[in-house]
């Protein structure tokens, strides 16, 4: 009569991938959760910054990742023969435009660009004529940083006493060398409550870590995966003979 065991005999090649591998996957996973971390921190303070005092433009200004969706005011006159126009911006499933205009700072604080709102493709001529008789503003909004995109396509560079150019996105840079302005690092998103009678329902990025837990996850899955295998493939059957009457 035979019986049949197994036995725990650790083979060379699967053990030194399964230490390899098992710490890698689990120190990923660790990282995955410390960069969730650092999401949920990068939210709270976010949300601290726009829940702070509103700040005036016109004086000292800190960093301007510092000002980051802090709420802002300015006050100066708007160069409204520099504005742009940002296409194929959508609002309830309609195009139009988001208008940027420059506000050159009271006393002599420099100038920054102000996003004043969505115009639908249909009204943007009265839009634009209602925009330029605004010239001394007091504007109150929320501070972004408008980031290039990943392909930066050809803009328009018309010169700035043209009909607003239409450019596909904004970027710092490419505004100032095309104005000949020196802006301020940052734009402001002119706030709903304002008046002018554009669109202006912005989103509110929200960091969320969820896409970093579930990547822990994922990782911690793969270390103890590996190290199922490597079980699995140290342990081998052997026959035992016993004895029969």
């Amino acid at each position: 009569m035979t019986s049949s065991t197994r036995q725990f005999r650790a083979q060379a090649i699967p053990t030194v991938i399964m230490v390899i591998l098992a710490p890698l996957f689990f120190g990923l996973g660790l990282w995955q959760l410390d960069r969730a971390e650092q999401k949920r921190s990068q939210g709270s303070a976010l949300e601290m910054r726009r829940k702070q005092p509103q700040l005036s433009l016109n004086g000292p200004l800190p960093d301007a990742e510092q000002l980051l969706f802090r709420k802002v005011e300015a006050q100066g006159r708007y160069l409204n023969q520099r504005s742009i126009l940002i296409e194929n911006r959508k609002h309830q499933g309609k195009t139009g435009y988001h208008l940027i205009t420059p506000l050159q700072l009271f006393e002599n604080a420099g100038v920054v660009l102000i996003n004043r709102g969505w115009i639908a493709h249909d009204q943007l001529d009265r839009a634009l004529l209602e925009a330029e008789m605004e010239e001394t503003v007091r504007v109150e909004g929320e501070v972004r940083i408008p980031r290039p995109p990943a392909i930066e396509l050809r803009q328009d560079d018309a010169g700035p006493g043209a009909k607003p150019p239409r450019w596909p996105f904004l970027t710092l840079d490419h505004f100032s060398g095309w104005s000949g302005l020196e802006i301020l690092p940052f734009v402001i998103l002119q706030s709903p409550g304002d008046g002018h009678g554009f669109v202006r329902q912005w989103p509110h990025p929200r960091v969320s870590d969820m896409m970093h837990i579930g990547y822990a996850v994922q990782w911690f899955a793969f270390a103890l995966i590996t190290l199922l295998v490597w079980l699995r493939l140290s342990l081998h059957k052997t026959e035992a003979q016993g004895a029969s009457r």
